[in-house]
């Protein structure tokens, strides 16, 4: 991959995190004031939750293509992301989002493993560096809804 592909990639990646600082910022900003700006704020946090752990399975099936990899786990791991991620969004906020944090981690425990038999190792501490900012913004999003 060229260095120009890679930095936006990076920048891509990193701006990215945006709804998750603001969202657990806004969730401990506004706490028990307002109750309806709390619950918009909370679910449109955990949507994006779902919608990232989604993407992040669904990089399993384009590694998996792409390398002509004969192996189920791939697949199979990337539509139970997809399920997870829903799941925490059908849940209360304070236990979906505990859940979305969860997921994060564990997608990228996943990954650690899979990455390298995919040719994609070096995007390993970058997927460590988003993965950390995105569990903890959910895991004290939890905490205060």
């Amino acid at each position: 991959m060229s260095a120009d592909r890679r930095e936006l990639a990076h920048r891509l990646g990193y701006a990215g995190l945006m709804p998750f600082l603001l969202g657990c910022a806004l969730i401990w900003l506004i706490g028990d004031r307002d109750l309806d700006q709390h619950t918009f704020v909370s679910l449109a946090m955990s949507a994006y939750a779902g919608l990232t752990i989604a993407f992040l399975g669904g990089i399993h099936w384009g590694l998996s293509f792409a390398g002509g990899l004969p192996a189920r786990q791939p697949l199979v791991w990337g539509v139970c992301a997809m399920l997870l991620g829903w799941l925490g969004v059908v849940m209360p906020p304070y236990a979906g989002l505990a859940l979305h944090g969860g997921v994060l981690v564990a997608c990228y425990l996943v990954d650690r493993r899979v990455y390298p038999q995919l040719g994609a190792a070096d995007w390993l501490t970058l997927r460590f560096r988003l993965t950390a900012v995105a569990a903890l913004s959910c895991f004290l999003a939890a905490a205060g809804s």
